[in-house]
């Protein structure tokens, strides 16, 4: 399993909730949460993804997403 840590736009409740159908019909994700109390935003996502498949399925959900810096 790899974890990936994003920058995202998805700020809220409302917006995780937007979100969740599409993470979790994706089945190369174990688990995933966004911290909506950090600054970035930041999404974690547990799986056997890349950073680039994660950011399409953000993308697909209708909000953005970049690879955070370690």
């Amino acid at each position: 399993m790899t974890t990936l840590r994003f920058k995202t736009n998805i700020n809220c409740g409302g917006c995780v909730k937007a979100v969740t159908p599409t993470l979790d019909a994706a089945p190369a994700i174990q688990s995933w949460q966004v911290d909506t109390a950090n600054p970035d935003k930041l999404l974690t996502v547990v799986g056997e993804l890349t950073p680039a498949q994660v950011v399409e399925l953000v993308n697909k959900a209708g909000f953005q997403a970049q690879p955070a810096q370690s």
